[in-house]
């Protein structure tokens, strides 16, 4: 169970979170954000999404002090416009994973981040089970790690994307790469050490936070990091994962029932 009074931080993850399945966030959950943020309580955003997304993670979490954004690779500081932290991983350690992976489970499908402004393309495979609007642009593979990338994204034709973890979490060595999996049938390929746990230190450490006083929302197994680091409470929605299900502390509604909204709410009347 969660502790008596509130936090001094909360931070959720978005999409199949605070977002619904039709892309949207409720009127009801932007008014209880703005009062969890008139209440004192810090607000932060915690996604898989890249810096490309950065202006629709704006707008899905308006009340947001800090975007942790890239899996935790990219940490935004909204008052200040600037960024604390701006991860990359090598093209070279891609490489390596990619061809490790490939060598364990057969042929990939994978497309790359690399920009970083709004709006940019990805690189590599067209992909149709790509569930989000993207631009892609075809690059080989040798283009696409020639440089130091923002993640990668890889799917399986034989693997499902769990099976698919389960083998990059056996193979790919921690200082390598970090491997996670956000619920789009394809694991994602980060810079080594980055999650959204680390990516909250790092926020947890500007604004002077203990991980003791910071609650946590998310539905997916990359939110399994950060649920690890936050220790005021831990909050899965109604849909997720059971990987994460199996370490929340709680379960709320759904997050088309806006879950997370319904639980801080009643966190805020109590």
């Amino acid at each position: 169970m969660t502790k008596p009074g509130l936090p001094k931080l909360i931070a959720t993850d978005l999409d199949g979170t605070l977002v619904r399945s039709d892309d949207t966030v409720s009127a009801y959950t932007h008014e209880v954000l703005g009062r969890v943020r008139a209440a004192g309580i810090r607000v932060v955003g915690a996604t898989g999404r890249g810096p490309r997304l950065t202006t629709l993670t704006r707008n899905d979490i308006r009340d947001a002090d800090f975007l942790v954004m890239a899996q935790g690779g990219w940490v935004l500081d909204q008052a200040e416009s600037t960024y604390l932290l701006r991860s990359r991983l090598p093209g070279a350690m891609l490489a390596r994973v990619l061809s490790e992976l490939e060598a364990e489970v057969g042929e990939l499908s994978v497309m790359v981040e690399a920009l970083e402004h709004d709006d940019s393309p990805l690189w590599g495979d067209y992909d149709p089970t790509w569930r989000y609007p993207v631009t892609l642009e075809r690059r080989s593979r040798a283009e696409c790690c020639t440089g130091d990338v923002i993640k990668a994204f890889a799917r399986s034709f034989a693997y499902d994307v769990d099976e698919l973890l389960a083998v990059a979490r056996r193979i790919v060595p921690a200082e390598v790469a970090s491997v996670t999996q956000a619920g789009l049938n394809y694991i994602e390929i980060c810079p080594a050490n980055v999650d959204k746990g680390t990516g909250l230190a790092v926020v947890a450490q500007a604004v002077g936070v203990d991980p003791a006083d910071v609650l946590v929302f998310g539905d997916m197994p990359n939110d399994l990091p950060m649920f690890a680091w936050a220790g005021w409470g831990r909050v899965a929605v109604g849909n997720a994962h059971a990987e994460l299900r199996a370490v929340a502390d709680e379960v709320t509604l759904t997050n088309d029932e806006d879950g997370v909204a319904v639980y801080l709410d009643r966190l805020l009347s109590r």
